[in-house]
């Protein structure tokens, strides 16, 4: 297993974007894309994290002219300081991407085809790997995306859905 690999502990997914690539705000290229959200009592994830993300700079830093520039964009950040939305409180988030789609399973390790099934809002585990950027004057280092495990449902993310059944099932509602 490569060193600025990890698989995570119990993370909750936001802006799942898993089975169909999105393009981000200001570009054109689509990518699969999730936030994992990892709660900072998560201790042994989030210092697997911090050990790749070294690991990435140190072995990666030929791309920075061979020493490690200041102001570097990371990418572990803090939910509390970054993000005005209550999901992300008391958590430290990553941005994970890949231009392939990722893997995605249940606790049991069967494939997840139908889109409904993983959502913003899920729990679960990740696979990601970290590795340095240069681009554009854009410097840093960068979470992809490899695989996801759901373990369990959660409250949705991004706005309650509800379904035809919910909506129209009332004998009750006054018809016009």
């Amino acid at each position: 297993m490569s060193q600025t690999k990890v698989i995570t502990g119990k993370v909750r997914f936001s802006y799942a974007h898993v089975f169909v690539p999105q393009a981000a705000e200001g570009s054109d290229k689509e990518k699969y894309s999730v936030s994992i959200i990892i709660p900072k009592e998560d201790k042994k994830t989030l210092a697997k994290i911090n050990k790749a993300i070294e690991l990435a700079l140190e072995n990666d830093k030929a791309k920075f002219g061979g020493k490690i520039p200041k102001g570097l964009k990371m990418p572990l950040r803090d939910g509390d300081e970054d993000r005005d939305d209550e999901a992300y409180a008391g958590s430290m988030f990553l941005s994970a991407n890949s231009n392939v789609k990722p893997g995605i399973v249940d606790e049991n390790l069967d494939p997840i085809m139908d889109k409904d099934e993983f959502y913003s809002g899920c729990y679960g585990r990740a696979s990601v790997n970290f590795y340095a950027f240069n681009v554009g004057g854009n410097k840093g280092i960068a979470c992809g995306l490899n695989n996801i495990q759901k373990l369990e449902d959660g409250e949705r993310l991004g706005g309650s859905i509800s379904s035809a059944e919910d909506d129209f099932g009332s004998a009750d509602d006054d018809l016009l």
